[in-house]
């Protein structure tokens, strides 16, 4: 159901998109400074503004708000890699305007994100989940081996997640006695331990410099009109959110984490938007194993499954300790110490200084791992509730 504009679109950002941004990339790294694109490659620049708004104008002639969604979701994120990639090269910058200069683009990113009810830019989703293969290669912004690495093993960790959240879904219609209960928490370990497995080999391999440099920079904010979007985040799919919700990690009537749903909701697709709906209206496991305790800490199932439970949070939690302690540390906290400070506003993605996301992430991290804290309110307590019963009956 694509049009010829569409096709010939989605054609340039799999071919020669990529190659000016590569190429641009290349010209960045051999130099001193190597946060410094002002200036800097301007025939390539001129280019790949040209030859994008060429593409543009093709698809607002053509008219496309008519199309199946994954068409026209498809078409949004091919032109919010554009708009992005404009971003990166310094091209447009929210700081310096009040409303993005490329309008035609604006125009037509915020046609089709009205029509779809998404966020008018490209999202986690058009370079991971949503991201169609050609030939065995999937788009990316350039053709660096250390972004393809950093997809590859962002999608992987994301596939399994959703694993995870589909297998305790199931638990709300069975009751927490169930014995397939059992089966579909063995079933989420077993996912969120290869989500850690992956970030652990995204750790391993991941060049911090390229990465850094040449990857981190097409994810920053900018505007589609008046309005300033931030960057795509791989947190933007509902299975991660579905896990905190389920197990009772994570409440949605926490102003902290509401305020996280709230805010990021536009950047998933409507269907984990409504996944996500969905969630809030179930009860956690967590409060149903500890309404158990009283009556029930003796039986075996409770033994079974609520270890299980356990099992799980203590997985989902090292996932979190892992994306914080390791990979925003790593590739984001430390190479930052040795940036210029003209370069350091607009370092994060989603906008605030990076004190203040580091800041965040701790507390989301904490949320996640139920650490004992005095100023926030965890599942500390309730779990230690659930392992002082599974003790006495084991002692």
């Amino acid at each position: 159901m694509s049009t010829i504009a569409t096709d010939n679109f989605d054609q340039w950002i799999r071919t020669e998109f990529r190659q000016i941004n590569t190429d641009l990339e290349d010209i960045y790294y051999q130099q001193d400074d190597r946060s410094a694109v002002i200036g800097v490659g301007n025939t390539l620049k001129n280019q790949l503004v040209e030859q994008g708004e060429h593409h543009v104008e093709a698809l607002l002639t053509e008219g496309d708000t008519h199309q199946p969604f994954d068409t026209a979701f498809n078409t949004l994120g091919n032109l919010g890699l554009f708009m992005a990639a404009l971003r990166r090269h310094e091209l447009t910058n929210p700081d310096n305007e009040t409303e993005s200069p490329f309008n035609r683009c604006s125009a037509l990113c915020l046609r089709i994100a009205a029509s779809l009810g998404v966020a008018p830019r490209f999202v986690s989703p058009h370079l991971s989940a949503n991201n169609y293969a050609i030939n065995g290669i999937q788009k990316a912004f350039t053709n660096l081996q250390d972004e393809t690495v950093f997809h590859d093993y962002n999608l992987y960790s994301i596939l399994y997640f959703k694993r995870a959240a589909e297998a305790l879904m199931h638990i709300p219609a069975l009751g927490v006695s169930a014995s397939a209960t059992a089966l579909m928490l063995k079933e989420t370990k077993y996912a969120l331990e290869q989500v850690a497995y992956y970030n652990k080999t995204l750790y391993d391999q991941l060049d911090v410099q390229r990465f850094f440099y040449s990857v981190r920079p097409y994810f920053k904010s900018h505007r589609v009109g008046k309005i300033n979007f931030r960057g795509a985040n791989a947190g933007d799919f509902a299975g991660i959110n579905q896990i905190d919700l389920l197990l009772g990690l994570c409440r949605g009537d926490d102003l902290f984490y509401g305020n996280i749903l709230a805010e990021k909701m536009q950047y998933m697709r409507p269907e984990d938007q409504r996944d996500v709906q969905r969630t809030l209206r179930i009860t956690p496991l967590l409060d149903k194993f500890v309404e158990a305790i009283e009556h029930y800490s003796d039986r075996p199932w409770f033994q079974e499954n609520c270890r299980l439970f356990l099992e799980v949070c203590e997985a989902h939690g090292r996932t979190a300790i892992q994306h914080q302690n390791m990979l925003v540390d790593k590739f984001i906290k430390k190479p930052a110490k040795e940036l210029d400070t003209r370069h350091l506003k607009q370092i994060t993605a989603s906008g605030p200084p990076l004190d203040e996301l580091m800041g965040q992430l701790t507390h989301l991290r904490d949320l996640r791992i139920a650490a004992p804290r005095d100023d926030i309110e965890t599942a500390h307590g309730p779990l230690e509730r659930l392992r002082a019963a599974l003790a006495i009956q084991t002692s």
